[in-house]
């Protein structure tokens, strides 16, 4: 039965799918789809507000007909559209919306001129060249559908980490209520934040009468149990995500822990220290002379072979040991070290809570400050703002803060780069506003150096104060755009302007090689949620994940400031 927002979501985004498929609608179709992004992007599970007895229309494009839906999906796991939408169509087609580059009106296309209803049939087209003939395509996209097509066929199931978070903590509460579970533990990748994962590693310190074994093996949302013992299990949710299970004894639990973390290749340089001292680490323990030393913590892992405890998000092999042979790890940022957010929209542009409900939510999450950064005019599909109606805005927030206690709002705006890299709006509306947020939203296939020397132009603006998601990638959706992010950095540090780290779960952007290269360069980086509802501020955890992957500490971080320090940077910046 699915209960998690990402089931929902799925079942939405195929919904949506097949009726663009099928020509429906386009408004309905995209009420499916903005459904999708509203419920994937919820914090709190929709399941949950049911069964408070919520009204789910509150949400934001959540009508009587969906919230029904949404009831019919969580209550009896059925969703009768989407059985009926299935019956009308092949059944194995939305398989080809899984191909890089096909999306449902290629798949129509496809569809009605070729009958291509499977992957194999849409590789045999290809391959025998009858897809460039199909108008809309050519021989370049039926090379690239070729190419989408082999790599699809070697890629592993990966799940973004918002959406393998919603799975790993349904499950981490489930293992926990198990009598005899004292202590139930997320590792792995997930453990790492990295930005996706592949399977869910899982210990659990447990009696050895507790049925944890047999209880996980029954958690309602397995749908295969590849093994099972008496101190390990491997299953197959029906989400597609595996998550493999270790029982481990107190005195081992340090040790395995540090094992089933990871990455390998940090775990394989440990291993060789502790075989430089004569000693042998594996999931049990360290050991010297078959007699354990050391195994009960982590800590007690890494004393044994003279290190400091290491963080989890910087096992990865990239100079993390080394540094701390020298005792200099940084100490890295924490989600309670932010004092701001410098990126959220209103339903003056594209997103669903006024500004009142913003600022309110923002100081719900102890923020000293909010900027509001709508959209500007060039992307008129979300209604971005023009010079009038961005002066309209900011009248608007100075009253707001007149009336505020707590929280002071920003004036901002999230301006487009052009492909000349000239700002949207003209200097006269920029002049007003606290910060200047500049994003690429559009020409993503422009050279490197023209794609390069488009971002260095739009930074040398006199009031451009931050780059927005600064490879503008889009997790499993959209490769970043070539970029020389040296260059970037390098041109920041030199204006005095920053980088955003977007921690919206569809971008988490920079990377974190960049945020490692931009604290190098001295270049401060914002944690920044690119909130479109009250809701979305609690993804910040994420990008205060990646930005521990990226080394980052409170210091790196420009929002970590006072709204008094922030002004001083800002103001410099924009003089």
């Amino acid at each position: 039965m699915p209960k998690h927002n990402a089931d929902i979501a799925i079942i939405f985004e195929e919904i949506a799918d097949l009726l663009e498929i099928q020509g429906a609608n386009p408004f309905r179709i995209r009420a499916y789809r903005n459904a999708a992004r509203v419920v994937g992007e919820l914090s709190q599970e929709v399941s949950q507000l049911l069964e408070k007895g919520d009204d789910l229309t509150r949400l934001p494009g959540i009508g009587n007909d969906l919230a029904s839906k949404i009831k019919e999906i969580v209550v009896s796991g059925y969703c009768g559209l989407l059985e009926r939408l299935h019956a009308e169509l092949p059944p194995a087609i939305t398989e080809l919306l899984k191909i890089p580059g096909l999306g449902p009106k290629r798949v129509k296309a496809l569809y009605h001129d070729l009958d291509v209803q499977t992957v194999e049939q849409l590789y045999r087209a290809a391959r025998d060249g009858r897809i460039r003939a199909v108008p809309g395509f050519g021989e370049k996209t039926e090379n690239n559908i070729l190419q989408a097509i082999e790599a699809h066929t070697h890629q592993s199931q990966r799940f973004k980490l918002a959406v393998a978070a919603q799975y790993a903590e349904a499950l981490q509460k489930f293992l926990l209520a198990i009598p005899g579970a004292a202590q139930v533990t997320l590792a792995g990748s997930y453990r790492r934040m990295r930005e996706t994962v592949g399977d869910l590693d899982i210990l659990i310190v447990a009696s050895t009468s507790s049925p944890v074994v047999q209880r996980f093996t029954t958690y309602d949302e397995v749908v295969e149990i590849l093994s099972a013992g008496a101190t390990r299990a491997s299953v197959m949710l029906k989400c597609g995500l595996q998550v493999d299970l270790r029982v481990v004894k107190e005195e081992s639990y340090g040790a395995a822990l540090h094992y089933f973390t990871g990455s390998r290749a940090h775990n394989i340089a440990i291993r060789r220290i502790a075989q430089k001292k004569g000693l042998k680490i594996n999931e049990y323990g360290v050991f010297r002379n078959n007699i354990r030393i050391a195994g009960k913590s982590e800590a007690s892992v890494y004393a044994a072979v003279g290190l400091p405890y290491i963080p989890p998000e910087l096992r990865e092999n990239r100079g993390e040991i080394v540094i701390a042979k020298t005792g200099q790890l940084p100490r890295l940022v924490e989600q309670t070290d932010l004092r701001g957010d410098l990126h959220a929209h209103t339903k003056a542009t594209d997103g669903h809570n006024t500004l009142r409900e913003m600022a309110l939510a923002g100081l719900s999450h102890g923020f000293e400050y909010l900027a509001i950064t709508e959209h500007s005019r060039r992307l008129v599909f979300t209604h971005g703002l023009d010079p009038l109606r961005l002066m309209q805005q900011c009248d608007e927030i100075d009253q707001l803060n007149a009336e505020l206690k707590g929280i002071t709002l920003l004036k901002s705006i999230e301006v487009d780069i052009l492909e000349d890299g000239n700002l949207d709006l003209p200097d006269s509306a920029l002049a007003r506003l606290d910060l200047v947020v500049g994003a690429v939203h559009s020409n993503f296939n422009l050279s490197r150096a023209r794609q390069t020397e488009r971002i260095l132009r739009a930074m040398q603006h006199r009031y451009f104060t931050l780059l927005a998601h600064p490879t503008g990638r889009l997790l499993q959706r959209r490769a970043p755009y070539d970029v020389d992010m040296l260059r970037i950095i390098r041109e920041a540090r030199k204006r005095g302007c920053f980088l955003e780290l977007n921690a919206h779960p569809e971008r988490l952007d920079l990377l974190d090689t960049h945020c490692q290269m931009a604290k190098e360069e001295g270049v401060l980086v914002s944690i920044n949620s690119d909130a479109h509802s009250i809701y979305d501020f609690s993804n910040l955890r994420f990008g205060i994940g990646q930005a521990r992957r990226g080394w980052l500490e409170k210091q790196d971080v420009l929002n970590s400031r006072s709204l008094k320090q922030l002004r001083l940077l800002i103001n410099r910046t924009m003089s």
